[in-house]
């Protein structure tokens, strides 16, 4: 398949701009041969007055068009840029919108793959970078290229041997440009990587402060730091030098009069070629090139276009988990079974699960436990579609996954993790996310049954408060405690637990367990949980290892059958007592 250009990439993202687009490059087409004829016009007053002509009457139409074809092209080129600046703003618009729908459609790991701040800087910075090019290049490039035709032509007309003569210093010119356009999509995407690179290191430095200052290594830390800033500013130092052929090529390019006069004055002298022609051949070489210049000036804006269209198209085309987005969720609170499911997180690496079979009764409490990295969390988060599995059969009553559209998946799935992220929004509206519809004093009686109440009005706003970015106003077991709350507000018939009350501390353990025995009351709950004296009440626990489920039954019946279940429990009790023990 042919691999499309740029321009011909964002054209087909941005259907809503495309009538306002054309509108502007025909304004300011228009507006370009308006320019011209204020030449053409000049022409004919210096042969009036080389001629000698004194009459006033001979001069003013002259000039009075001249004068209304300049006001006409200024008029058109504002036109034109404010209707492509719109049709711009639309585009763009739409282009966040593709990516932003897109990102929910993509695996988990394709997102988290991510280096830090490079999604920001692709849906933001980069984005944002294509306006000056997309709301100049499509009126000006393609209507300068057109202008430089008219006139060109129009020479030609007037007489072909100047017209050639009078390109001669363009292609001169050009030579110079040639190493500088060549690497420049290269240099460019270059740029970008080590502009990244920058962002990246600043984000981890300022991120990990906390770290750095208790383990004492700002020095050490900043040095990263330092090296990669100074690394950016030498690329683009480098990257500048090596453009010094512009400099040569916009001197030369221009200078058409260094060959129009001495051979037009020769045709004149042998009679080939009249005075008024001359003369209409000098003004009209002093503008010939100068939107052919222009136009060319976008080469460069054209080849950042390309470098940000494949960032950007490397979202929008990524590959969607495998739904059927036209489906329904015919029975959310019926049992999951996954048959035979194999996983990797990366393609063609050694699998995390391997050929899992497990059945979780609807309406049940089915606790996943196991050593770290034996595969339960990833279990539960492809029940809940974050992932597609590589093969086996992953199925809701009847129904298999994959034709379960994912919006209705996530709808009808609670999903609390030990990381959930609150947004930089009030208490009130963090938990407001399980239910956007939800009234305050249904956010309040959430808050309650999830014992948040207390804490909450003892914050210095209450439930108005700001929680900051990620949640790190408050301690790790009140972001806890508010995810939990917010989960109980969604109200999915499927609760998922990944380590959910890894934060809390003991004293608050007892009022967590009350509050999700309130949230999962009557729904199918799944629990990963590392102090297994939560989970012994479980209507069934499953032991998995190494990506393989061990075996499945009672807190008794596990305790009297399996070795490994056991040593868990036991070292568990032994940490437990030790606990009292301080």
């Amino acid at each position: 398949m042919k691999q499309k250009s740029p321009l011909a990439q964002v054209w087909e993202w941005g259907e809503s701009g495309h009538k306002q687009i054309i509108i502007s490059i025909i304004l300011a087409f228009l507006g370009v041969v308006a320019g011209i004829v204020p030449f053409v016009a000049a022409s004919k007053i210096v042969v009036k007055i080389i001629g000698g002509s004194k009459e006033l009457g001979d001069y003013v139409p002259y000039l009075v068009i001249g004068l209304g074809a300049y006001l006409l092209n200024t008029i058109l080129y504002v036109w034109a840029l404010g209707i492509s600046h719109k049709a711009t703003f639309k585009i763009l618009k739409e282009i966040r919108e593709k990516v932003l729908w897109k990102l929910p459609k993509l695996p988990l790991g394709t997102i988290m793959e991510q280096k830090s701040g490079r999604l920001k800087q692709i849906i933001i910075d980069q984005v944002e970078s294509m306006e000056t090019t997309l709301a100049h290049v499509f009126p000006e490039m393609v209507s300068n290229i057109g202008g430089f035709l008219i006139i060109l032509g129009y020479m030609f007309v007037i007489d072909w041997r100047l017209a050639l003569i009078a390109m001669i210093p363009l292609p001169v010119g050009m030579m110079f440009m040639i190493p500088v356009f060549t690497g420049y999509a290269k240099r460019y995407a270059e740029s970008v990587e080590v502009t990244s690179s920058m962002n990246d290191s600043l984000i981890e430095y300022t991120g990990g402060i906390e770290v750095i200052k208790a383990y004492n290594q700002g020095n050490e830390s900043y040095k990263t730091l330092k090296d990669r800033c100074i690394a950016n500013a030498s690329f683009f130092y480098n990257w500048m030098d090596e453009c010094k052929g512009n400099i040569y090529a916009m001197i030369i390019a221009p200078t058409c009069m260094l060959t129009v006069l001495p051979f037009g004055w020769l045709f004149y002298q042998k009679g080939s070629l009249s005075f008024e022609e001359f003369i209409t051949i000098i003004i009209l070489s002093l503008c010939v090139t100068g939107p052919l210049l222009a136009a060319m000036d976008f080469v460069d804006t054209l080849a950042k276009l390309g470098t940000v269209v494949a960032n950007v198209g490397g979202i929008i085309n990524s590959k969607e988990q495998n739904h059927n987005e036209n489906g329904k969720f015919e029975n959310p609170e019926a049992a999951i079974s996954m048959q035979n499911v194999e996983f990797s997180y990366v393609e063609n690496q050694d699998e995390v699960l391997k050929d899992v079979t497990l059945n979780i009764p609807a309406g049940k409490k089915t606790a996943l436990v196991g050593p770290s990295g034996s595969g339960k969390s990833t279990i539960a988060k492809l029940i809940a579609g974050f992932w597609d599995i590589d093969s086996g059969t992953i199925l809701f009553g009847n129904q298999e996954t994959k034709d379960i559209p994912l919006e209705k998946l996530y709808e009808k799935i609670s999903y609390v993790s030990q990381d959930n992220f609150l947004f930089d929004e009030t208490v009130m509206e963090n938990i407001r996310m399980g239910r956007l519809s939800a009234t305050d004093e249904e956010v309040i009686e959430c808050a309650k049954a999830s014992g948040c109440d207390e804490f909450i009005r003892s914050l210095e706003n209450g439930y108005q408060t700001k929680v900051g970015g990620g949640g790190t106003h408050i301690s790790g077991g009140e972001r806890q405690r508010i995810a939990i709350a917010r989960a109980m507000l969604k109200n999915a018939p499927i609760v998922i637990l990944d380590e959910a009350t890894a934060y809390i501390d003991p004293e608050n353990e007892s009022v967590i367990q009350e509050a999700v025995s309130k949230l999962v009351k009557g729904k199918t709950l799944i629990v990963i949980a590392h102090r297994l004296s939560t989970i012994t009440d479980s209507d069934q626990i499953v032991v998995v290892n190494d990506g393989k489920i061990v075996t499945t039954g009672t807190q008794e019946q596990l305790l009297a059958t399996c070795p490994l279940y056991k040593s868990m429990w036991e070292a568990h009790i032994g940490v437990k007592r030790g606990e009292k023990a301080c």
